[in-house]
């Protein structure tokens, strides 16, 4: 890293997000000589997802042999889906072991990245001062920012309230009158923790879920040294995660046959879970097995069965001071709100403003809908690549194996870049929108378009989920095909000499 003329340091590759995204990023870039890399991150430490979530029973629902950089294999797991501490535990281990901890400066918020034409780089403003990146990565994922629904009174509220993403560790609820209100992934692992320990919870669901087994007990002793002494143990089980969770995804493409097959077994599971009639009938989903994410839990559905546990599916109304007023004219007396309300899954960069070639911000670029080539490159915005980019999210299998696929992809880009004449390179447009017609076609069938969910915009387009197999997406970001980028020229001798047109 230099300094240039006008104060601003010189960096070859800025990455913004320090979770598993970057990290994988920074490391695939060191595999093809890149060292000049920083790693934005505003957190206080390395974890990105895994080190702000760490609410009660917080834990990866993909097996930890698939929930790892294949390069990274870890065999000493305690149990077949890791918990947070262990995710934590293993994101950190991977930075440290292949020297990319260092490039991460902490406490470090990046509030804007306008292309500079003239000089080739990207004029980074940051919270610890300015800075010149020939290429940015933006690895901020997509389940980054906690979202809070648009309820009125929201602020009246008199007691304590928490979002489970920011999970408030100082305040007992041993005892106390709590609401959980959401039931997705994140309600339905801390929900059976704290049912215990509350006095009352009060649980609002606004719709059920499809439920799978999830039996996740510690690994007996004589496995756990089988995996740590024999490797090819290992392989062959990442190898049958990988594949049964492609089965998965085969259910969602194929409702009315496979979809089927699942959606029986689902059901299965859930009546077994479920014996009373009445609160079997709240929790049952009304949408086709796979529209929305599909749940794994053996805990969940028992914990609303406790007697100090309700579940109420009548509408909120708004928010008292003193609780919780449903739509049946209902007051829920409330100690605690813990808002189990999801992300903004669809906000991607925000708050940052990225603006790129043409003076257009990517916030004006995608005002009808976020759209990448292959989740990664945008037309306009050259040198500027995504990590969990739109249409890159699974609903079947492990993010970390399409994060693997991305920061190959990417590095070979910056590569290329590096021997290359031209100053930038940047996806055509013509590239990126047929790729783009061709993968929301593929959608065309399957469940993910049966019901309204945060996959999808109000107008129906897919915006999250990439629509095939793990193993596509791998094969498709495999090798660079650099007659898919426009190679925009150098910046002037002069211009970078004097270090690039002030801002």
């Amino acid at each position: 890293m230099s300094e240039g003329t006008d104060g601003r340091r010189d960096v070859e590759v800025a990455i913004v997000g320090a979770g598993f995204g970057g990290i994988a990023a920074a490391i695939a870039l060191r595999r093809f000589g890149i060292e000049d890399v920083v790693i934005f991150e505003r957190g206080e430490g390395i974890g990105g997802t895994w080190l702000y979530n760490s609410y009660p029973g917080c834990a990866c629902d993909v097996p930890s042999h698939l929930y790892s950089f294949s390069y990274a294999q870890r065999r000493d797991w305690p149990r077949l889906c890791p918990a947070q501490g262990e995710i934590h535990e293993y994101i950190l281990d991977v930075a440290r072991r292949f020297d990319v901890a260092r490039l991460v400066q902490t406490g470090v918020e990046v509030r804007a990245a306008d292309w500079d034409a003239a000089a080739g780089r990207w004029l980074v403003e940051t919270s610890a001062g300015p800075l010149r990146a020939r290429s940015l990565i933006v690895a901020t994922g997509q389940l980054d920012k906690p979202a809070l629904p648009a309820i009125p009174g929201l602020e009246s509220f008199a007691g304590h309230s928490f979002h489970s993403a920011r999970w408030d560790h100082e305040y007992e609820l041993r005892g106390k009158r709590v609401a959980v209100v959401g039931t997705g992934a994140s309600a339905v692992q801390f929900v059976p923790e704290i049912a215990p320990r509350v006095g009352r919870l009060t649980v609002f669901q606004r719709t059920g879920n499809w439920f799978m087994p999830r039996r996740n007990r510690p690994y007996p002793a004589a496995l756990r040294a089988l995996l740590a002494a024999v490797p090819l143990v290992q392989r062959m089980r990442r190898a049958f995660v990988f594949n049964y969770t492609e089965g998965l995804t085969a259910t969602i493409r194929h409702p009315r046959t496979l979809g089927r097959i699942a959606a029986w077994r689902s059901a299965a599971f859930m009546r077994v879970q479920v014996r009373d009639p009445e609160l079997r009938a709240k929790i049952w989903p009304d949408y086709t097995f796979g529209c929305k994410r599909v749940l794994f839990s053996s805990l969940f559905l028992p914990a609303l069965a406790r007697p100090n546990v309700e579940l109420t599916t009548s509408a909120i109304e708004r928010i008292e001071p003193q609780g919780i007023r449903t739509a049946d004219g209902t007051l829920h007396e409330l100690d605690c709100i813990i808002w189990g309300t999801g992300f903004k899954a669809l906000d991607f960069m925000a708050p940052m403003q990225v603006t790129g070639r043409h003076g257009e911000t990517i916030a004006a670029a995608w005002q009808d809908s976020p759209h990448a080539y292959l989740g990664m490159a945008v037309p306009g915005f050259p040198n500027m690549f995504l990590m969990y980019g739109p249409n890159t999210n699974t609903s079947g299998g492990s993010i970390l194996v399409y994060l693997e696929a991305q920061a190959g992809y990417i590095a070979q880009a910056l590569a290329h870049l590096r021997t290359s004449a031209a100053g930038a390179m940047e996806v055509r447009s013509d590239v990126e929108q047929a790729a783009d017609r061709a993968l929301q076609e593929r959608f065309r069938g399957t469940a993910w378009e049966s019901c309204d969910s945060w996959y999808r915009l109000e107008g129906g387009r897919i915006v999250t989920n990439w629509p095939g197999y793990m193993r596509e997406y791998v094969a498709a970001t495999a090798t660079l095909d650099v007659d898919d980028f426009e190679h925009l020229p150098a910046a002037q001798p002069e211009l970078t000499a004097t270090g690039g047109s002030d801002v």
